[in-house]
């Protein structure tokens, strides 16, 4: 069965700013945060993480509650990166299709793999319980059709998944149900996932990195990671350089996704950096902005180039999509969204777009997520391509679990194949662009 309907922009998982920060409406809607220190000087701690977004902070919250010392660097910070920018949308499943970790690992792992998913939407309402994370988390996720080849997937889909990966939670709806659901004439089917969600990403992000430092983690923004001196055994510690100082630990984890550019050139290789664009129009007002998705979920479509979006808790609309593979922003985003949000709702042609940002989105060449051990105590995550708001928690809890001692469920995914993106440093960018031109045909035609 092929699903290439799942696309790796859906939840526009973002690692470096494209616009103004200050057109963030996550951090204009957002109290200031705490802030931590620098770090200056040397730290030793039992583990050292690079990357103070989901990944890295889950792992570190996992980290502590098992009794370690953590010591984690942020080059801004924390939620700089994606996870701060996201979409904020809570996705089943990977960004690949099942039948791609079928193939790489077999269909034993790759149900494990489901499963692993299917925990990191249960771990992330956890963790917004146990931590009283306020991040507006409204459960619900649907993903839209635009044509017949659309509504036959999405039909297979809901029953693939029930029968071999015992996922219930889904509903296929019809063109005319659909229709009084999201008020838009463009899609002619829906399939509905009661087990997923959306939230506001940054909060949820900085809500995790509270819980960290309560529970004892050292936490250090503004200190960009230098240099990697990475032990090659078990018995000799990893060495963090920054600007001001250094941390030396046992343990090693790399999360900083695209935002570590060349910094572990080995990493870097596999993954490509891809612009992506969200903007929150002024608030709509409740009836209005009720009317557009009836029962509050978020929405994203079939499409390769992808449209997103959801109703924000002060009745804006976030919308979300167009990527720009070149590595900069060619277009006025703001104003390509605000006629995307005029086509998908025709009814919102006049309404303003009071926010506009985006980021860097880290993708692997098969798209499925990218972890491993550089050394026998040195790890990393990386690649979740689109699916970071819920992949990049439980990947953290992984990556605890190995850290300590029970490596089996990590290394499952190390077992998946990734290779470099083809071209090389300088034509991997122009071929990338060639392919999705082709593929923006597909959604033309």
């Amino acid at each position: 069965m092929s699903r290439r309907w799942r696309s790796h922009a859906t939840s526009a998982h973002c690692s470096q700013t494209v616009n103004a920060d200050a057109q963030n409406y996550y951090y204009a809607s957002t109290p200031a945060p705490p802030r931590y220190a620098p770090l200056r000087g040397e730290v030793r701690a039992d583990v050292c993480i690079v990357g103070g977004g989901i990944s890295g902070l889950s792992t570190a919250l996992h980290l502590r509650e098992r009794g370690y010392t953590v010591a984690l660097l942020e080059a801004k910070h924390l939620g700089y990166g994606g996870s701060g920018r996201s979409g904020g949308q809570s996705i089943f499943g990977y960004a690949c299709e099942m039948s791609t970790l079928e193939k790489a690992v077999g269909e034993a792992d790759a149900r494990r793999m489901w499963d692993v998913a299917v925990e990191g939407l249960d771990l992330q309402r956890e963790l917004i319980a146990r931590h009283g994370i306020d991040c507006d988390y409204t459960p619900g996720h649907m993903i839209v059709g635009l044509k017949r080849r659309h509504d036959e997937a999405l039909r297979e889909e809901v029953e693939h998944l029930a029968r071999k990966y015992d996922y219930t939670s889904l509903r296929y709806i019809e063109r005319e149900e659909l229709r009084g659901i999201v008020a838009s004439d463009r899609y002619t089917s829906g399939l509905y996932d009661s087990n997923g969600g959306h939230l506001h990403s940054y909060r949820y992000t900085i809500g995790l990195g509270a819980a960290a430092a309560r529970a004892g983690v050292s936490i250090f923004e503004d200190s960009w990671a230098t240099r990697l001196d990475i032990a090659q055994d078990a018995n000799s510690d990893n060495v963090v350089q920054t600007e001001h100082g250094s941390v030396r630990a046992r343990h090693l984890l790399i999360a900083g996704g695209a935002l570590l550019g060349p910094l572990v050139p080995q990493l870097a290789r596999k993954l490509m950096n891809i612009g992506t664009y969200i903007v929150a129009t002024q608030p709509l007002g409740a009836e209005r902005a009720a009317a557009l998705i009836r029962n509050g979920a978020a929405v994203a479509d079939m499409n390769w180039i992808l449209d997103y979006f959801r109703v924000l808790k002060d009745t804006r609309l976030l919308f979300g999509g167009r990527v720009s593979y070149s590595g900069i922003d060619p277009f006025d985003s703001s104003r390509v969204l605000r006629r995307r949000i005029a086509t998908v709702f025709p009814q919102l042609t006049e309404a303003r777009v009071e926010y506009a940002w985006g980021g860097y989105l880290d993708i692997t060449p098969n798209r499925a997520p990218h972890f491993g051990r550089l050394a026998p105590n040195a790890w990393f995550i990386q690649g979740l391509s689109g699916h970071g708001m819920v992949i990049a928690g439980i990947a953290g809890k992984l990556a605890s679990e190995a850290i300590a001692g029970t490596a089996e469920r990590f290394d499952m995914f190390s077992r998946i194949k990734h290779v470099d993106f083809p071209g090389g440093a300088l034509l991997r960018r122009p071929a990338l662009v060639i392919a999705m031109l082709w593929f923006r045909l597909l959604d033309l035609l």
